[in-house]
């Protein structure tokens, strides 16, 4: 083969990409930035699902050869596993603090000692398990709902600053809030509310 050739065909081909390094990696048109703090914390999660659907339609394995399919089998389930962390501001706050050697999920130890913030849990509890309707946990959701997203700004300003000690007080507060969502979101009359730390 002569030079010109083989510099024809390098040319056609486009460069390897360098295999992604974070979660935030694996979606550049969503998150372009990257993760805190060049990045947000908060996510559109709109955006975050077409270009996830996107991708798995890509690397979906039945869109490639045979002896390409554990290749995508695997490309396929880290778009997943990526997806699915970022979507959820709790995974996406433990990831985060993981990529910083902190790891909060499974730390029994790392608990709030705040009596305020355990009220706050205990009266959430109580409000599910009074519920006779859905209509009851309306109030309750969207209560919910703000201490969710005050836990998202609060962990928004702590990765913006390079603050892992706040991040990891956050994380550990946003997982009762979510475990709250959860018991909302699981919640069947007269079914008893088990709240996880």
């Amino acid at each position: 083969a002569s030079a010109a050739a083989f510099a024809a065909a390098s040319e056609s081909s486009p460069p390897r990409a360098s295999p992604p390094r974070t979660h935030y990696d694996l979606f550049p048109e969503t998150l372009p930035e990257g993760p805190p703090p060049a990045g947000h914390f908060p996510i559109d999660s709109r955006a975050l699902r077409r270009e996830f659907l996107r991708l798995q339609a890509r690397a979906h394995p039945d869109m490639h050869r045979a002896e390409d399919k554990a290749r995508a089998e695997a490309t396929s389930a880290r778009i997943n596993e990526a997806y699915k962390t970022l979507l959820n501001p709790l995974l996406r706050a433990q990831y985060l603090l993981s990529l910083r050697g902190v790891d909060v999920a499974n730390d029994e130890s790392l608990k709030v000692e705040e009596p305020g913030l355990l009220m706050q849990v205990l009266e959430a509890r109580e409000e599910i398990e009074d519920a006779h309707s859905e209509a009851d946990l309306e109030v309750p959701r969207a209560e919910n709902d703000a201490r969710i997203a005050a836990s998202e700004e609060a962990l928004e300003h702590a990765f913006k600053h390079d603050d892992v000690e706040a991040a990891k007080h956050e994380a550990v507060r946003l997982r009762y809030w979510v475990n709250i969502r959860e018991s909302l979101d699981n919640w069947e009359q007269g079914k008893e509310i088990v709240l996880q730390h």
